[in-house]
């Protein structure tokens, strides 16, 4: 029988501050039991002081036993196997990063056990031969798997038999093919100078110049002062970047000329929900410009009627 149950990471157990994925299992009055799953499932514990920065009337209300939650490491026991887990401690940052991470380990251990269970081979005897060296070489095998595909040479370095090295191939084309993602940052820009709507326009014609060919910088007018700056990219990372540039260039450029600015929103990834939503709050305002415009040239035919009537 192949074993298909392995951790994800060469180490057995993490090292205090590090951040990790648990499932909740079961709640007491002290605390939250865990399972850590990068980590095969090992237990651990969120106790209640370590829950939140804040009062806690309910247990319950924090935490639900099936959900997944993120927790930072704070104590690690070997001997013992306890592992002392904090939700409060936990930042935005943290929660960010670990997002990116749970996802990728998540996707290198689906086709790991993909190819153990068709080569029959245990999982972890392909982790310890050709994983765990991807992780090290690349920083994570999800970026190992990438490189592959662009340049399948590199698994000639790895102790991998030609079999599963077949199997690898169909999984990493089928499941890590690069998709195109969307990026968007909110800001507001305004200059109320004399050549303010210059100013203004030249500021954001800077930062589309950021743009390239594959990842064109795109702003529209929500509302004035209002903006959104997009692009598209097959990386997160490389998309945030340019986003970044693409609104320093022109926060730059609009404070040279005396004006303003203000981040509303910083540069990030969005779902096909983020344009929906984008989509149906210009519809909305543009439909309530249209009524504006209408009731105004109504008020000025009322007007014109009284001064022939006066007269």
């Amino acid at each position: 029988m192949v074993q298909l149950e392995c951790r994800m990471y060469e180490n057995t157990y993490p090292e205090p501050e590090d951040v990790v994925m648990v499932q909740v299992k079961d709640i007491q009055e002290m605390g939250a039991y865990v399972q850590l799953l990068e980590y095969n499932n090992i237990h651990g514990m969120i106790m209640l002081s370590e829950l939140s920065r804040r009062r806690i009337r309910s247990v319950n209300k924090l935490l639900r036993v099936g959900r997944q939650e993120v927790c930072l490491v704070v104590r690690v026991d070997k001997e013992k196997g306890y592992i002392d887990l904090s939700k409060r401690r936990v930042t935005p940052e943290d929660l960010q990063r670990m997002e990116e991470k749970w996802n990728k380990s998540r996707a290198v251990h689906s086709i790991m056990r993909h190819v153990a269970e068709t080569v029959e081979v245990d999982l972890e005897d392909l982790y310890q031969r050709w994983g765990w060296p991807l992780y090290r070489r690349f920083g994570h095998a999800y970026d190992g798997f990438r490189q592959i595909l662009v340049d399948p040479s590199i698994s000639n370095d790895l102790e991998i038999t030609e079999k599963e090295k077949e199997e690898l191939m169909k999984n990493i084309q089928r499941k890590l093919t690069p998709t195109v993602m969307r990026f968007r940052a909110d800001i507001e820009v305004y200059c109320f100078r004399f050549e303010g709507i210059d100013a203004v326009k030249e500021a954001l014609l800077l930062g589309e110049s950021e743009g390239t060919d594959e990842s064109p910088v795109k702003v529209k007018l929500v509302k004035p002062p209002l903006y959104v700056v997009t692009t598209n990219c097959l990386d997160k990372t490389q998309g945030i970047d340019i986003l970044q540039r693409a609104v320093e260039k022109i926060k730059t450029k609009i404070l040279e000329k005396n004006g303003k600015f203000t981040m509303k929103e910083e540069p990030r990834a969005i779902s096909d929900r983020d344009d929906r939503l984008l989509s149906r709050l210009m519809d909305e305002l543009e439909e309530r410009n249209r009524e504006v415009s209408g009731d105004e040239e109504s008020e000025e035919e009322i007007i014109i009627e009284e001064e022939v009537e006066e007269e």
